[in-house]
């Protein structure tokens, strides 16, 4: 119990509260008229020009409810509990005085845990001191009771539910961030092996083939190009303006793109790619996901396998999943300096698990490295 009213003696209020708006000025428009009205309309209503003057006076609270809530509280309840001691009356009971609760919703909505805690200590002492007094009677008194429990209850529940639904956005943010993470990973890691393998191979042969010095930077020129179409679609993304744009200015790959990948380490690993099954119908998510599972594989196996001279590449497809194997000829295992693990491997599991998949990376059964992943067909992100 102590844990809990700690806990919300130190909540902080909640970031920005919204300003002022035409809304609120159209109801303190209406209401102080409304205020008036009553007091002509009913004849029985005790002191009626100090209860309109009353009513009406507290009207501009409301302006202050969302930036001020305890003092716009303190200046209600107390005001209208001193009233009817000053008088020697019974409290004034006009209806139009209902839009105070706006006030103890708008303090547990907007307020601190410190101003909820001191504004509901003080909203209980007024409507308990007519019950004390003997100017009330009790079931007036339960009644107003339920009243400001309900509107408490109700600024809170929203209160919570606005930041639930924060979070929900923040986690969705963070989860675009690390697949655009990935995203740029694998593009300038694929690409830039391949411009830095074939510069070694060029620097290597330059002597006794100075063709292939122009060879080199032909390709480099290419894989460049490349790497900047993909890059410039990423930045597209991150430069959008409004979240609700057509999903085709997202940046992604289909699992066809995959052949381009076959045969394009021509000093490295020569990469062999086989694709077979019902790949119609599969959603975007899921063929980008293939692709940049299949590139960051590929890249890992140029970079890093010893004396691998092929890349293979399988992509199946049944009724429920898709078939991801990548593996190399190579003396097994792959070569990476300790203190630098990459996030390569790290960004295909995470990308594989964000699809519901699976993906499993380490030394092949005969010989190499090999890459699995199973993904299904839905695409049901988790």
């Amino acid at each position: 119990m102590l844990a809990a009213l700690r806990s919300l003696w130190d909540e902080p209020r909640p970031p920005a509260p919204p300003p002022r708006v035409w809304r609120d000025w159209v109801l303190v428009g209406v209401l102080v008229p409304a205020a008036v009205l009553e007091g002509l309309l009913r004849p029985d209503l005790p002191w009626r020009v100090a209860s309109v003057v009353v009513t009406a006076g507290l009207v501009p609270t409301l302006l202050w409810r969302r930036t001020r809530p305890l003092l716009m509280v303190v200046v209600c309840f107390a005001v209208t509990g001193l009233a009817p001691l000053l008088t020697g009356q019974p409290p004034a009971e006009m209806y139009t005085m209902a839009y105070q609760m706006i006030l103890p919703y708008a303090l547990f909505r907007w307020g601190s845990g410190r101003e909820a805690v001191t504004g509901l200590a003080i909203m209980i002492v007024s409507a308990s001191f007519p019950l004390v007094t003997g100017r009330a009677p009790g079931t007036d008194a339960i009644g107003a009771f339920t009243v400001l429990s309900a509107v408490v209850a109700l600024g809170g529940a929203l209160r919570y539910r606005a930041r639930a639904r924060a979070r929900e956005l923040d986690q969705a943010k963070l989860l675009e961030r690390e697949q655009l993470a990935r995203d740029l990973h694998d593009t300038v890691a694929h690409h830039v092996s391949a411009m830095a393998v074939r510069a070694q191979a060029g620097l290597a042969v330059a002597g006794s083939r100075p063709d292939a010095a122009t060879e080199a930077l032909r390709v480099i020129e290419e894989e460049a190009a490349r790497a900047l179409d993909e890059m410039h679609a990423l930045v597209r993304v991150l430069r959008r303006d409004r979240p609700d744009e057509p999903a085709d200015l997202v940046p992604g790959r289909r699992i066809a793109d995959i052949v381009r990948l076959a045969g394009r380490t021509r000093s490295g690993p020569s990469v062999d790619v086989e694709i077979s099954g019902d790949l119609d119908g599969l959603p975007p998510s899921v063929e980008a996901a293939v692709y940049r599972l299949a590139q960051e594989s590929i890249t890992n196996a140029v970079r890093h396998a010893r004396h691998a001279t092929r890349v293979e590449v399988r992509v199946t497809a049944d009724d429920t999943s898709v078939h991801l194997r990548v593996s190399d000829d190579g003396d097994g295992g792959l070569i990476r300096p300790a203190a630098s693990p990459g996030y390569g491997i790290i960004g295909m599991i995470e990308r594989a698990h964000l699809l519901r998949g699976t993906c499993v990376a380490g030394p092949g059964p005969d010989r190499g490295w090999t890459v699995s992943a199973v993904l299904p067909r839905t695409g049901a992100a988790t």
